[in-house]
């Protein structure tokens, strides 16, 4: 069982013998059989038969919409959300300030602990007195979330983390073309901005997807801000493995020439028509309305193919798991850490604990 790509141009995805066929707009025939299906990704002109939307709703596959730049433009899904005790819970949090701050705290701190982890092993392999000037700081920072009395305070503590941690991480790509001046979105302004947004949009549906299978409420989220049709849990529960799955891989596929300079296009976007893909980011990052159009960076047909056949392969990888001391991958632990933030939410146990990579 796994996820299923179809990123394509032009193409048709129908129902023949039981499964489902992907044509192509050069004559090829894809066979995907639905039982090994646990979702399936279209990115792309796709056009879909009425057969073969019929057996994807039977089988209750979740399917997730992108346009052929990476915009999210909707998803199929199955499940009811019917414990209502369950997101009762979590709309009382809300209203519960020390739980709320307990919460976000551990978030925040796992996802920082996680940075200084990346940024440290990016020193030693480069031995710089500035590199180590900013993973000083960086400590310094994560030591000020232990004292953070609100929300607010601790959310700036994030930002300011990862702005520390993205003036690292451009040290660790090694190609000379592969040029990273700092985070970028909406849309990203360099190849390693595209490969980032992208890995981080895979890593926010496949959360979202627990997030729904386990009962949650996926706009109920208490580090991120809420809004309306904003699902700010998936924000929250994922922020513990960007740095471990994607900031990693990111690296991974420029230094071992997995992505070329070919995989990628230079695209003009028109802010007011939202092409690009939609981010969550930090409050300074926000993008300024503009009817001017801006130039972006994104990935090809076939570098959107490659990196998500490599973020696949990296869900695949075993990992230690301490609550279970032992080895599973790192999709099971995103399933595990859902679970234990669902029984901490219920009461039935009192951290949130996140994943911390040692």
């Amino acid at each position: 069982m796994g996820t299923v790509y179809i990123i394509s141009d032009h193409g048709k995805l129908t129902k023949k013998d039981d499964a489902l066929h992907f044509y192509g707009a050069d004559g090829t025939d894809r066979k995907i059989f639905i039982h090994r299906a646990d979702r399936i990704i279209i990115s792309g002109n796709v056009e879909i038969t009425g057969s073969a939307l019929r057996l994807i709703m039977r089988h209750q596959i979740d399917t997730v919409f992108l346009s052929k730049n990476g915009k999210y433009n909707g998803k199929l899904e199955f499940s009811d959300g019917k414990n209502v005790f369950l997101r009762k819970k979590q709309y009382d949090i809300l209203g519960d300030e020390n739980k709320k701050i307990e919460i976000v705290r551990s978030i925040v701190r796992g996802k920082l602990k996680n940075q200084i982890a990346f940024m440290q092993r990016i020193g030693r392999k480069k031995n710089a007195m500035t590199i180590e000037k900013t993973i000083r700081e960086a400590q310094r920072n994560a030591t000020a979330v232990d004292t953070a009395n609100t929300v607010d305070m601790l959310r700036g503590f994030e930002g300011y983390g990862s702005r520390l941690f993205y003036s690292v991480f451009k040290e660790n790509i090694d190609p000379e073309w592969a040029v990273f001046k700092g985070r970028s979105m909406q849309p990203p302004k360099d190849v390693v901005n595209a490969v980032l947004s992208f890995l981080y949009t895979l890593l926010s549906y496949r959360i979202d997807a627990i997030i729904v299978m386990e009962g949650l409420d996926p706009y109920v989220g208490y580090l991120h801000t809420l809004d309306y049709g904003k699902r700010a849990l998936c924000f929250d529960l994922m922020e513990e493995y960007r740095t471990s799955i994607c900031d990693t891989l990111t690296c991974a596929l420029f230094n071992l020439g997995v992505l070329k300079p070919t995989d990628f296009q230079k695209k003009e976007f028109n802010p007011a028509d939202d092409e690009y893909p939609i981010e969550e980011q930090e409050e300074s990052q926000k993008v300024v309305e503009s009817s001017e159009k801006i130039e972006g960076v994104l990935l090809t047909k076939e570098g959107l193919q490659k990196t998500a056949h490599q973020f696949e392969e990296k869900l695949k990888t075993l990992i230690l798991y301490p609550p279970l001391n032992k080895q599973i991958s790192y999709e099971q632990v995103l399933i595990e850490q859902v679970r234990h933030f669902k029984r901490v939410i219920m009461g039935e146990e009192t951290e949130y604990k996140t994943f911390v990579i040692k």
